[in-house]
């Protein structure tokens, strides 16, 4: 396995969050705020990072756009669980990760991660991973928005094979999916991890291909739905909706799983909650709805590009 280029990583991430934060913040026509932080003497990780967040905005109500890099002397045990020669090992991580809340409930959520890890021991060569994707939730299910969003995530995988986008997707849907209820938390994409295929390079690249895909796929869509008009119903379907959301993050998501057990920042894994969600007790959508449609015609696994 060739060696691991970290600094070439972390430049390449640094300029993913710049970008990401510019076409969001010319949308909506606010800025993200920053917050530099570093960790400090005596606590379990080492390094920063920069958490930008778009809160209250005119397009959108709670997003956040995550940069780390962080190290810590043993790797926590969400990350050794289907690893487990690498328990003990001190590591590093480093990625972006995103959560876009709009205001609008014709405007989905949008959802993206690229990351590196780095085992390390004295004895031993270092292993190392990429992992990432994008996935979108939307509220109110719109056809051709799901299939420009799978359109743009097989592009992004077409150079590195045939076979990449379907594996993948598969591993999206099988992912983001919510066990206690028997639902998928959105209309999928893209989600790998442990991602070691070829040469450090041509891995390096299936990830930089993933991420710089994220804007094409995502900006068109909330662009064409942000100035839809909507009411009182759609708004409390919206928060309904977006409870799924938070039962998947603090639930099943290994992301923040393996932040807050390696002693991570809080602040910034809770980062992708929604500034606004609410719950129901036994809430169903009126027979034959539009929400309704949204369960049976869209939260269910689909091959969005046979359509």
């Amino acid at each position: 396995m060739s060696a691991p280029h970290i600094d070439a990583v972390k430049a390449y991430l640094l300029d993913l969050q710049d970008r990401i934060c510019d076409a969001i913040s010319e949308v909506d026509g606010q800025a993200f705020s920053e917050d530099s932080w570093q960790r400090g003497p005596g606590e379990r990780l080492a390094g920063g990072g920069r958490t930008r967040v778009l809160e209250l905005g005119n397009v959108i109500e709670k997003g956040g756009v995550n940069f780390s890099h962080v190290s810590g002397q043993q790797l926590p045990a969400s990350a050794t669980a289907h690893r487990p020669e690498l328990a003990g090992r001190r590591f590093q991580a480093l990625g972006v990760s995103l959560v876009i809340h709009p205001r609008n409930p014709y405007a989905p959520t949008s959802h993206a991660n690229v990351r590196f890890f780095v085992a390390e021991a004295d004895d031993a060569e270092p292993v190392w991973w990429f992992g990432g994707g994008f996935d979108l939730t939307p509220y109110y299910g719109f056809e051709d928005d799901c299939v420009h969003w799978h359109r743009t995530a097989q592009a992004a995988c077409e150079p590195f094979g045939e076979d990449i986008y379907p594996r993948f997707k598969r591993w999206c849907d099988d992912y983001f999916y919510l066990k206690h209820r028997d639902e998928q938390r959105g209309i999928g994409g893209l989600f790998f991890d442990d991602w070691q295929a070829g040469n450090f390079d041509h891995a390096f690249a299936l990830m930089k291909s993933v991420g710089d895909a994220y804007l094409p796929a995502y900006l068109p869509i909330l662009t064409r739905r942000k100035d839809m008009p909507y009411g009182e119903r759609e708004r409390e379907f919206q928060l309904i909706r977006r409870g799924r959301y938070v039962e998947f993050n603090l639930v099943w998501d290994r992301g923040t799983l393996f932040g807050l057990q390696s002693g991570g920042r809080t602040e910034s894994i809770l980062m992708s909650l929604p500034a606004a969600v609410s719950w129901r007790y036994e809430h169903q959508p009126e027979a034959g709805s539009v929400e309704a449609r949204l369960l049976t015609d869209f939260l269910t696994p689909k091959e969005w590009l046979a359509l």
